[in-house]
């Protein structure tokens, strides 16, 4: 990939085109882990990719491509999660339910399900462990944490999915951020 984004630094254009098809499926996947919506993957997607185009030059180490495009991604993510917590759109607000339908659903739950249902800082480093197949610095680095806080997240959300697929219901939400 390397010998490809250095392609692409120097202008070529369908050298950039490449490198992102065969990062689209796991950079929209990390999207939807954080957004949930495919519209605002798209919107998400479109924009980090717009990003990272624009400021390619600006990539010291063609071997950290991914690294930093998963990074501009994380920052488009979070960037409409903030812009969607200033709107309340009417057709989104949950319809309550009572406690029987609440935890029959988790009977039903498989892996990807709990991991969707962590707090985003846990579901993020999960997704970069586990999906996106990264080292620990890796993750420390597109986070800006340290590398103790993400083992401590890694091991923080492997409790908790263990304990959700062990019992088939929610558990301890509660979480301090490391």
């Amino acid at each position: 990939m390397a010998l490809e984004v250095k392609k692409a630094q120097k202008g070529d254009l369908d050298a950039f085109v490449q490198i992102m098809r065969d990062l689209e499926p796991r950079l929209y996947s990390l999207a939807k882990s954080i957004l949930r919506r495919d519209e605002d993957c798209a919107d998400a997607m479109q924009e980090a990719t717009l990003k990272a185009y624009k400021s390619l030059s600006t990539l010291k180490k063609p071997e950290y491509f991914k690294t930093w495009m998963i990074r501009i991604l994380i920052n488009e993510c979070n960037q409409l999660l903030r812009n969607r917590q200033r709107i309340v759109v009417m057709d989104e607000v949950p319809e309550a339910k009572t406690s029987e339908a609440y935890y029959g659903s988790y009977q039903k739950m498989d892996i990807q399900e709990a991991v969707n249902r962590l707090d985003e800082s846990l579901r993020i480093v999960i997704h970069l462990f586990y999906y996106e197949d990264l080292p620990i610095k890796h993750i420390s680095e597109i986070l800006g944490i340290s590398n103790g806080a993400v083992r401590a997240r890694l091991h923080r959300a492997r409790g908790i999915l263990a304990n959700r697929m062990k019992n088939g219901k929610e558990g301890d939400l509660s979480y301090e951020p490391v």
